[in-house]
């Protein structure tokens, strides 16, 4: 076990971040009174480690600046807590897979300099297991990319996780791009590149994997950047990914906060923002050329996770199968005695799913209750 838990860390995963994206991000914000002293412990590591980011620019410069992975990612759309994890976990299991690890989304400006330093300390400390649903945590495991994008760019829609009361305005501009501007966009593909550039290296894959719930409302951008990347999107039963994502909330997001707002506020915006995310991407599949777009329930991965991948493999043409199958096959046989968190469905989750999320409900055939 880590040395720090999720609820008693005395930073915020800003750390990381380099010195011009921590000032863009909290210049002007509200900081809380009982926040105050995280936020000035977070600046001041930020600002010391800030010292060590042209180490890095200059190796990019060198090395990755001009060449062009050699294949299009594959992404793993999807709202949070509807599985994305673990096909992500899956697919990372191929080896001719890169991807974002969980020491690079929290230092992303120390993965080509100053890994060998920064890593075994944030094992050491790091708790081992998330909170919310127990999933493994360790620094070279696969993570979602938007936690690095979040340190190295300040175009984000987690700068939400800090400021809580602006997650409808960051939704708009950075989650659905529906009111990003052209120069936002523009640094956002940059950024987002340079990192892909970064993680192959680092993990020495030739395909980039990707798990990102946010890019489920870019998928026109996305497109442009990347014309012939692959898309599996995973839809889940509503009625858990609602309670799942306020537990997620409520148990991972809180210790990151820089202020408060109230429970009721949050669950508001937990149902606006998920038909936000959904209608952006119904809206937004087109883009994604034909034989290139997997869509399946989170239901019936379950059910057949082998035969699942291996169709998924098949009608995106991903190339290597037959190499991955075993390790395949042997991570999904450990996870068989996997317990996730039960869910009991009280009557004003069922109300507010019902009022707000029914249209998902019966387009995906979910039964209502």
């Amino acid at each position: 076990m880590g040395l720090l838990e999720f609820s008693k860390l005395p930073v915020n995963t800003l750390v990381g971040a380099d010195w011009q994206t921590f000032k863009a991000v909290t210049s002007g914000q509200h900081i809380a009174p009982e926040k105050r002293t995280k936020y000035l412990l977070t600046k001041a590591v930020c600002r010391l480690l800030s010292v060590c980011v042209p180490l890095q620019e200059r190796k990019y410069r060198k090395l990755l600046a001009e060449s062009k992975p050699a294949h299009d990612p594959l992404f793993i759309l999807g709202h949070w807590r509807s599985g994305t994890t673990f096909l992500h976990n899956i697919f990372a299991q191929d080896k001719h897979f890169g991807y974002t690890t969980t020491y690079q989304t929290v230092f992303p400006h120390y993965v080509m300099a100053l890994q060998g330093f920064f890593k075994p300390t944030m094992g050491w400390l790091m708790p081992d297991h998330r909170p919310t649903d127990n999933m493994e945590l360790a620094p070279d495991l696969p993570q979602e990319e938007e936690f690095a994008i979040n340190n190295a760019c300040p175009i984000n829609y987690y700068n939400f996780w800090f400021f809580p009361e602006k997650m409808q305005e960051y939704a708009d501009r950075y989650l659905t791009f529906s009111k990003i501007t052209p120069q936002e966009e523009a640094l956002f593909k940059q950024e987002f590149d340079k990192l892909v550039r970064i993680s192959l290296w680092n993990t020495g894959g030739t395909q980039y994997l990707s798990k990102n719930p946010p890019h489920t409302g870019r998928v026109k951008a996305l497109t442009e950047l990347y014309p012939n990347a692959k898309f599996v999107y995973l839809i889940r039963n509503p009625y858990t990914v609602f309670e799942s994502t306020r537990n997620f909330f409520l148990n991972t997001i809180k210790p990151l906060e820089l202020h408060s707002i109230s429970q009721e506020e949050m669950e508001q915006n937990i149902l606006h923002i998920y038909m936000d995310l959904y209608h952006a991407y119904q809206k937004q599949k087109r883009f994604i050329p034909e034989g290139n777009l997997f869509e399946v329930r989170f239901e019936d991965i379950e059910q057949d996770a082998l035969g699942m991948t291996a169709r998924i493999y098949h009608d995106l043409s991903l190339p290597g199968w037959e190499e991955a199958r075993p390790a395949i096959e042997k991570y999904i046989g450990g996870k068989k005695g996997y317990k996730k968190n039960k869910y009991a469905y009280d009557p004003r989750t069922v109300s507010l799913v019902n009022e707000h999320w029914g249209e998902v409900l019966d387009a995906w055939s979910y039964p209502r209750l």
